[in-house]
């Protein structure tokens, strides 16, 4: 069973500032797959065009202010590599440097890996929550909310306060940015509104400013 306990208590502390990026759109959005993280899920010719865009926005963003490219951070995901390996090129910085973690991975979606979303409607009955644009819970084998923010919690703990840059997912980032500057309650949890793929917000201080409004898919059936 889902872990249904509270959510932890606000972070500490978190990097300052930090970059929050979604991963750029795969073939398994395109078709309307369930990725999950177990599945091989690459990106589209458009996700990779939204990748560069990142890439490009971030790159303007750092000569711009004058501010030094910070550590990059990256889900393990081949999704959310490829999409910070793009990235990396345009900020001069190697992939080997970025910092795979897999406390930044996307929500465990259990049974529900790798299959279309139609079918697993028409046999389990309707798993999204539109109004929230999430999963109704729990997920079979999955994770609950909580269990995500208690995840990013200890990544926060180690990461500590330096900037920081990270690539991650469309759930987990809401549970991310819920947890740093607050999001309407759902099962428990604060997540913040859904971003599109291929979006970069900044966050500093308990506020948020968007640095790159995506043109990717928005809302769970990205996840």
């Amino acid at each position: 069973m889902p872990n249904l306990a509270s959510p932890p208590s606000a972070p500490p502390s978190a990097p300052s500032p930090l970059y929050l990026a979604r991963h750029a759109e795969t073939v398994f959005n395109r078709a309307r797959r369930m990725q999950g993280n177990d599945a091989h899920t690459p990106l589209t010719r458009d996700g990779i065009a939204q990748a560069e865009a990142m890439g490009a926005a971030l790159a303007r963003h750092f000569r711009d202010s004058g501010e030094p490219v910070p550590q990059i951070w990256a889900s393990p995901a081949g999704r959310t590599l490829q999409t910070a390996a793009i990235i990396a090129e345009h900020l001069d910085r190697a992939f080997f440097d970025i910092r795979p973690d897999s406390r930044l991975r996307e929500i465990e979606v259990g049974r529900w890996t790798g299959r279309d979303y139609a079918e697993i409607i028409s046999s389990e009955g309707e798993i999204l929550d539109m109004e929230h644009k999430l999963f109704r819970m729990p997920i079979p084998e999955g994770e609950h909310y909580s269990d995500i923010a208690r995840r990013l919690r200890d990544w926060l703990a180690d990461a500590g306060t330096a900037p920081a840059l990270v690539i991650s997912h469309g759930i987990t980032a809401r549970v991310l940015r819920g947890m740093l500057v607050g999001g309407r309650e759902f099962h428990g949890v604060p997540i913040a509104a859904d971003l599109s793929q291929g979006s970069i917000c900044r966050i500093d201080s308990g506020f948020e400013r968007i640095t790159l409004q995506g043109t990717g898919v928005s809302g769970p059936r990205a996840a």
